[in-house]
Order: C-alpha cells, then sequence, then structure tokens
C-alpha cells in the first residue's frame, strides 16, 4: 500500500523500524482524508491503522508519477536490533504468539538478544508480527535502482519535517513515537550472534550501500 497525502501530492513507502510511527502519525494530521480520533484514544497502533504498511508492488508505486515520493531507511544493525528491544522486550510481542503458546513451537518468550538473533529463523516463522520486522528493506521499498524523490536517513528526520511543511504549506514536526525502552548495542551481543545474522546484514548494507556503511 502507498501512502499518499491526495491533498499535497505527497507519497511515502514504509520500512518497519525506520520512523514508520513518526513519519505516519505527522501524515495522518496533514491528511484531510483522514479523521482523527479524540487524543486520548490515540496509541501506536492508530497511526499503523490508519495508514498499514505493506510491501512495495511496482504497479502501485507508478500511480503517483507526480507527487513528492520519499522513504525512510535506518541503519540496517539498530532496525534489526529495535526489532527486538520494541517488539520483542518492551512489547512482549511473543506472549501474544499462537504458535509459541499452543506448544507448536518451541521457543521462549522471553529470550536474551543471543537467543533471539541466533534463532531469528525460526521466530521469523513462528510470530507473523516478528517477521514482518525482520523482513529486509527491499520488499518495502522496491529493488534498486530505487525511485524515489528522496530518501532519509533516520538521522536526517528534521530535513524531512522541513521538506513536508515546505510541500503542504502546514508546520510539520516529527516526534519520536515508538522509542524501544531497553538499549541495546551490536558489541553487546556474543561473536556466534553476529556471525548468526551477518549474512542478513551483510545483504541489507549492500541494499543501502549509498546511506551506511557496513560495520560487520
Amino acid at each position: 500500500m502507498v501512502i499518499a497525502i491526495t491533498a499535497h501530492k505527497i507519497a511515502y513507502m514504509a520500512l518497519p523500524k525506520a520512523g514508520c510511527s513518526s513519519v505516519k502519525a505527522a501524515l495522518a494530521r496533514l491528511d484531510p482524508d483522514v479523521t482523527l480520533p479524540p487524543k486520548s484514544e490515540i496509541g501506536i497502533d492508530t497511526w499503523h491503522g490508519i495508514y498499514p504498511t505493506q510491501r512495495f508492488r511496482p504497479h502501485r508505486w507508478q500511480e503517483y508519477p507526480d507527487y513528492f515520493r520519499f522513504a525512510v531507511v535506518r541503519d540496517p544493525v539498530r532496525r534489526l536490533i529495535s526489532a527486538y528491544t520494541n517488539r520483542v522486550v518492551d512489547l512482549k510481542e511473543l506472549h501474544n504468539c499462537r504458535k509459541i503458546l499452543r506448544g507448536r513451537i518451541d521457543l521462549p518468550k522471553d529470550p536474551d538478544p543471543d537467543f533471539f538473533f541466533s534463532n531469528l529463523s525460526a521466530y521469523c516463522e513462528a510470530s507473523s508480527v516478528i517477521k514482518h520486522h525482520c523482513l529486509g528493506a527491499e520488499l518495502f521499498l522496491g529493488p534498486k535502482p530505487m525511485r524515489y524523490d528522496r530518501i532519509y536517513r533516520t538521522e536526517e528526520m528534521g530535513d524531512l519535517a522541513r521538506d513536508l511543511t515546505r510541500i503542504s504549506g502546514r508546520k510539520v514536526t516529527l516526534a519520536r513515537a515508538n522509542k524501544s525502552m531497553a538499549q541495546l548495542e551490536l558489541d553487546d551481543l556474543k561473536y556466534g550472534t553476529v556471525r548468526a545474522i551477518r549474512d542478513f546484514l551483510n545483504t541489507e548494507y549492500r541494499y543501502l550501500s549509498g546511506y551506511y556503511d557496513n560495520p560487520l
């Protein structure tokens, strides 16, 4: 699904764990076709309910050739770690995983990071939520060459806010909407854990080679 604001000719493709909650919140407030719920009822899931994140489809993207088309990317290590710290540690997503709860897949619901990343494929098989947040960026942003007017790094959200303000004529701020409470760094992981996820991360860094250097 392309997140398109017809009134301002803005089109956005969302990448999970790359500032998408913050961007969706800002776009929903710009979009005259969106009716926001009362402030007391607004949460993180509000924005994903309004604008679901779906995989890239070339024929849909081609419907917006004269729009300002953009995406936001994140350092692959930081994005993958955030999938763990936010979805597994903070939100306890695995406690709602039916395959684990019913004993169809034997995995702990509160894995430490080394166990989680060493068994990432198994957790993705068990939980569609975990899989969604760990899938490669190309599935959401499309193959190279990426056809966007601008791709912002998460470190450039201020630039995105200024550009959206200029295009829409309305003041846009991008507050961080879904920050992980738990903190984890690549150096905190065991060497064997890093080896287990290295192929996936190398693929991601090749895809985003114009935006991030591969630390591995």
